[in-house]
């Protein structure tokens, strides 16, 4: 059946190309549909593509790697749309910060021992920048940024049917991402539906679904998912209440707390096999140390590779592409070729100044939405903004010990998709005045 993908993937294409090229096409209004609105071509093309970022179309042993096509083609299809748009994309710090991050890149693939895998991890990072940059120049109305949101969030909730329904993942394998790409896509529509929630009346059904994309992450156990949930939660309390949101916070840090030592599957799973007695007590007399904490031979993982890719190389790193390089190249880990940890490649393959400049580029985005969500009384740019300052923090503390970037379709492109749509609705806002 994964044969199918290959149709799937080549109709969507041609859709979006289609899409993209069109005069004009009329479509239901997001929050009305009784009304029809009129969307230009690359709004469109923005509707379907930020709409199905959770779809992968893997299709493993086959002749292509769907997925990294797809993340290409589309890359393509982004720069294509920003010379077609109509508008100009906008600028902001934190996109002139991406920029020289991924100049960085760049310059890492000069001494990389492998320039192929270089340009391979240029492409996942260049993703985001690109998605980010076209929605920035496509979307001027609120009805795109909701017709765009209410998209994604549609395809999330499908497949969440798909994952949890018995049987069902097996109609459609390799159509949605892995497990754990998902778990990190559904902080980002969990960070929307609570948007939805605050600023809709629908607020039974959207704290509902609020709730839905945040028990994943617990069904499966899956600990980095659960941390950057938490994040995310008290990021957007911060950027709604600022100061006045400590109290939140705290509260959202204590549940997280009693939730590790009160389930059993995620006590059991957070701790070594001796440790796994411990009670939030000892954790309150300071007997919890991170010795104790089960890392499933991660951090040994981590360290060899530190010595051999970041020890020596510090500042600079051993080259944009040398960890996949090592670990594709040699059955190492297991047989494992990603490292499980963003920060522990960002490090081996381009030092302490890319680990800085890609914090730097999150930081930059959290502050600036934090800035405009106070500065305007626009309630779409609020809703935009909110949306991508809290997902951009909880997705950002996932790159500890996930693969996010690998994933980037599925997991970086919401902040930074939410994070373009909020410039150009306030680009929007500007030319009015």
């Amino acid at each position: 059946m994964q044969l199918l993908n290959y149709i799937y993937f080549l109709v969507i294409t041609l859709l979006g190309i289609k899409f993209l090229y069109s005069s004009g096409i009329v479509v239901r209004h997001p929050l009305d549909h009784t009304q029809q609105i009129l969307l230009d071509g690359p709004e469109m093309f923005w509707v379907l593509t930020f709409a199905t970022s959770l779809l992968a179309f893997s299709a493993d042993g086959l002749v292509v790697d769907l997925m990294a096509l797809r993340l290409f083609v589309l890359e393509v299809l982004c720069f294509i749309g920003i010379i077609v748009v109509r508008h100009r994309p906008i600028w902001s710090m934190a996109i002139w910060g991406y920029v020289i991050y991924l100049m960085w890149i760049v310059i890492g693939c000069s001494y990389s021992p492998s320039p192929v895998f270089g340009f391979r991890v240029f492409l996942k990072y260049l993703y985001p920048f690109v998605l980010c940059l076209f929605a920035s120049a496509a979307v001027r109305h609120e009805e795109v940024f909701l017709k765009a949101s209410l998209g994604t969030l549609l395809v999330a909730t499908v497949s969440l049917v798909f994952s949890f329904v018995p049987g069902f993942h097996y109609l459609v394998p390799g159509v949605f991402w892995y497990t754990t790409a998902k778990a990190i896509n559904y902080i980002s529509m969990m960070v929307l539906c609570l948007t939805l929630f605050f600023f809709t009346t629908d607020k039974l059904k959207f704290l509902v679904c609020t709730i839905l994309f945040l028990l994943p992450c617990f069904i499966w156990v899956l600990r980095t998912s659960i941390m950057g949930s938490l994040v995310a939660i008290s990021a957007f309390f911060f950027i709604k209440y600022r100061v006045r949101s400590l109290p939140i916070i705290f509260i959202i840090f204590v549940a997280g707390v009693v939730a590790v030592f009160s389930i059993p599957s995620l006590r059991n799973k957070m701790f070594k096999i001796e440790y796994q007695h411990l009670t939030i007590e000892q954790f309150q007399e300071g007997k919890v140390t991170m010795e104790k904490v089960e890392t499933n031979a991660r951090e040994a993982m981590w360290n060899q590779l530190e010595k051999r890719f970041y020890e020596g190389h510090e500042i600079k790193g051993s080259g944009t592409g040398a960890v996949q390089h090592y670990m594709y190249s040699n059955y190492v880990f297991g047989g494992l070729t990603v490292p499980h940890s963003d920060f522990v490649q960002q490090r081996c393959d381009n030092g302490i100044i890319g680990l800085f400049l890609y914090g730097a580029v999150a930081l930059l985005i959290f502050l600036h939405c934090l800035k405009i969500y106070h500065n305007t009384e626009n309630v779409s740019i609020q809703m935009c903004a909110i949306t991508a300052g809290a997902t951009m923090a909880g997705v950002y503390v996932t790159l500890y010990s996930d693969n996010v970037v690998n994933y980037s379709m599925a997991t970086l492109s919401m902040p930074f998709g939410f994070y373009g749509m909020m410039l150009g609705l306030l680009q929007e806002i500007k030319e009015k005045e």
